[in-house]
């Protein structure tokens, strides 16, 4: 009964294998997620995601799979009531208060609770909206959508609005670990992990579980065992391009620029204007007068440096191949010439752009930085963040 369901999740480019799928029918066969439809839904989605960015595609592929669930049309009804009744008990012993469980036993139960159901649907011939006897909405009737009764019975509502009801997957609260969209602080958190290269660094801080065990029962006596923390151990230099164009981009930046701060120890990064020239700085505010010179960054940092370059590489042509092209100040040498010195020194290297891939081909100068990158650009997306980072751990 559940083939259609492993066939929407495979249409919604989730890779759920045939093994995953008998697990989870053998978990379902073993009663792990009875009378609880929120369960199942959990049940299903640790048996058939194994990879986060997956969590988004399965909600909606879960809601095309079940939605039947939730929006019940009258001539359905009839056949929706006949859900065994220790079903509705379990689930109301699960997600119903004290009082609220007190008030359905005032009605006579939940069997008193769906033979009314039965009447009103003989007697009722369509919607209705308001009021407290008819199955409708935005009333105080037990049965309908968009109202308010303790003991309610929903009929075609897509979605709860006083939490009665359990709907998990049309939350949605993972779409923006979706590998299309385009990153927020969460998912580039999530992304710069794949760069991660772990080292124990420092003094002894932190307990180390198994030396102790093993020590214990050398020695026959406890004997507690601690070792340095892990920390990243990659190192990290960050080229941000702020002003002009890059002004619609400045809240996504700020995200990477945070993410990338939480997730590396070792992090350093500079601001420099549309392409790279003989001066970066750190302080925006002080751009002009507390500038560093890029030949001292290039002395400072060594190669084991892993170089990211964050802009929209939009710009006139004259500012990446010409001296005296930047718009901003006379620049003895081209851009291009400090880009290659900074791949030169920083072998492993990438530009990251905020402007969507789509966009690229309309613009020369994206061409023009791609191609000194030698295709070492991403798009500002999951997907395209972890194409950098495994590229750079190359």
């Amino acid at each position: 009964m559940f083939l259609p369901f492993f066939e929407n999740l495979r249409k919604a480019g989730i890779p759920v294998s045939l093994r995953e799928y008998l697990t989870f029918l053998e978990a379902m066969k073993q009663g792990l997620a009875t009378y609880d439809v929120e369960a199942f839904y959990y049940l299903a989605r640790v048996s058939m995601v194994k990879d986060e960015r997956n969590i988004d595609k399965f909600d909606r592929a879960f809601a095309a799979s079940f939605k039947g669930l939730e929006e019940i049309s009258f001539q359905q009804v009839m056949e929706a009531v006949d859900i065994p009744g220790d079903w509705l008990e379990k689930m109301a012993e699960k997600h119903l208060s004290p009082e609220e469980m007190a008030e359905i036993e005032a009605l006579g139960g939940f069997d008193k609770l769906m033979e009314t159901l039965r009447e009103r649907l003989k007697e009722q011939q369509g919607r209705h909206q308001g009021g407290n006897k008819w199955i409708g909405t935005a009333g105080t009737s037990p049965f309908g959508a968009y109202g308010y009764n303790p003991e309610g019975v929903r009929i075609g509502q897509k979605e709860s609005r006083h939490q009665r009801a359990v709907k998990v997957w049309d939350k949605r609260e993972f779409r923006n670990l979706d590998d299309t969209v385009e990153l927020g602080t969460r998912n580039i958190k999530v992304a710069l992990k794949r760069l991660r290269r772990w080292a124990r660094e420092g003094a002894a801080e932190e307990l180390d579980l198994d030396g102790t065990i093993r020590a214990t029962a050398e020695h026959g006596y406890l004997d507690v065992k601690t070792r340095p923390e892990r920390h990243n151990a990659v190192k990290v230099l960050l080229f941000l391009d702020v002003g002009g164009s890059m002004d619609p981009h400045i809240k996504v930046v700020e995200e990477l620029f945070s993410a990338a701060r939480a997730e590396f120890k070792h992090l350093e990064y500079y601001y420099f204007h549309n392409c790279l020239y003989e001066g970066v700085w750190r302080d925006n505010r002080r751009r002009w007068d507390q500038q560093t010179p890029t030949h001292e960054v290039l002395r400072t940092y060594g190669p084991d440096y892993k170089c990211i370059f964050v802009g929209d590489a939009s710009m006139s042509p004259y500012e990446i191949a010409y001296p005296g092209g930047a718009n901003e100040h006379w620049n003895q040498e081209a851009g291009q010439v400090w880009l290659q010195r900074a791949r030169a020194q920083w072998t492993s290297n990438l530009w990251i752009n905020p402007v969507p891939e789509k966009y690229w081909d309309y613009t020369h100068s994206i061409g023009m930085i791609r191609e000194i990158f030698e295709d070492a650009m991403v798009p500002m997306t999951l997907a395209g963040l972890e194409q950098g980072m495994r590229a750079l751990t190359r």
